[in-house]
């Protein structure tokens, strides 16, 4: 098996990877990481730490393709790899590509991940561990270009093999998610869909909603929105807006950051536009859609219009849709149209579902 992963900077993709590689060997499969940017380095000791994207492309290029021939020669004889690399730079010299079609072809990977974080996690990367001028919309263009030059990399070169965009994850990382991809494809792709910003201050659903997560990843390879969520993001601005402020708070790494309220406003048709594109995406990676929609404390119940798309769609995409529907009052012909089978509590949808798809 061979992996291709990319991800732009301000992700720690080596750290995550190295997790994934331990994950591994405790099930038994060896993996060798090559981490493309370590080995130029150790290749061209001359230049300092964080430099190399500042030397003439014509050397930059070289050092790649040197780099990447000695990737192709320990594919052959690892029996698992993972290359840690970009799909593409954008610095002093523009955008310009990572990686070469040629070298590539010849790696012949198995499988390509894109991986990706939210705005205000790389914004504090950046800001503690790299010496990179940046605003939070850059942060979401090189995002997007990262994620399309992956998906177009893949394509070009085998568009038969699998292409998967995959969060890190907040506080429940997917390494998990990446080793099942990777090692177990027996096991079926299921996209969760739920409420998110609609019930963001109802303890008591979220709750609801953490549990129908976690037993879902018990059974299935889940693609979950919920492992990045920025949707709050364009929200909480408009309120500081409002209330005269120009920085917001939002955590991170465990703790409370300062976001510029100016700049958040700025991205918010980027952040919507993304979210739209990404869960669909996600929809088109999986084999089935699993929809919880629980029930306010009203005894009404808490879909929302973002739901009600992701079922049209994944219904258009001829995948299997499974809503599992809490409320008293009864789905509405939109749910029960696009729905393979409605289920009235977790526990009946999970009987079920081991018994038809479980690996």
């Amino acid at each position: 098996m061979i992996i291709v992963v990319t991800g732009m900077v301000g992700l720690d993709k080596k750290s995550y990877l190295q997790q994934v590689c331990r994950l591994s060997q405790q099930n038994g499969k060896e993996v060798l990481l090559c981490n493309v940017g370590d080995m130029m380095y150790a290749e061209a000791p001359d230049i300092p730490p964080g430099k190399i994207l500042d030397i003439s492309l014509k050397r930059l290029h070289s050092l790649r393709r040197s780099v990447f021939k000695d990737i192709i020669a320990k594919a052959r004889q690892a029996p698992n790899l993972i290359v840690n690399t970009h799909a593409t730079f954008r610095w002093r010299h523009g955008l310009f590509p990572a990686v070469d079609f040629d070298q590539m072809r010849q790696l012949k990977g198995n499988m390509y991940v894109c991986l990706i974080d939210g705005v205000p996690t790389m914004h504090q990367r950046l800001l503690e561990q790299h010496a990179i001028d940046h605003t939070l919309k850059d942060l979401i263009v090189w995002r997007e270009e990262e994620i399309i030059g992956t998906e177009m990399l893949c394509k070009g070169i085998d568009d038969r093999m699998p292409f998967y965009c995959l969060a890190r994850g907040g506080q429940d990382d997917t390494t998990q998610t990446f080793y099942r991809l990777a090692f177990e494809p027996q096991i079926r792709k299921a996209y969760l869909s739920f409420p998110m910003t609609a019930v963001a201050r109802l303890e008591t659903v979220l709750e609801e909603i953490h549990a129908f997560r976690t037993q879902m990843k018990e059974l299935f390879v889940c693609l979950d929105p919920g492992d990045l969520e920025e949707a709050f993001l364009p929200i909480e601005a408009e309120r500081a807006a409002a209330s005269g402020q120009h920085t917001m708070e939002v955590e991170t790494f465990g703790r409370r950051i300062e976001l510029n309220v100016e700049e958040v406003r700025q991205i918010t048709r980027d952040i919507n536009s993304q979210i739209y594109a990404r869960d669909f995406l996600l929809i088109d990676q999986a084999d089935m859609i699993i929809s919880f929609v629980p029930a306010l404390p009203d005894g009404r119940a808490a879909i929302s219009s973002g739901v009600e798309r992701e079922l049209q769609h994944a219904h258009e995409a001829a995948k299997e849709v499974y809503v599992i529907w809490t409320a008293q009052q009864h789905p509405s012909v939109f749910v029960t149209q696009t729905a393979t089978k409605v289920f009235s509590t977790v526990p009946e949808a999970v009987e079920f579902l081991l018994t038809r798809h479980a690996a």
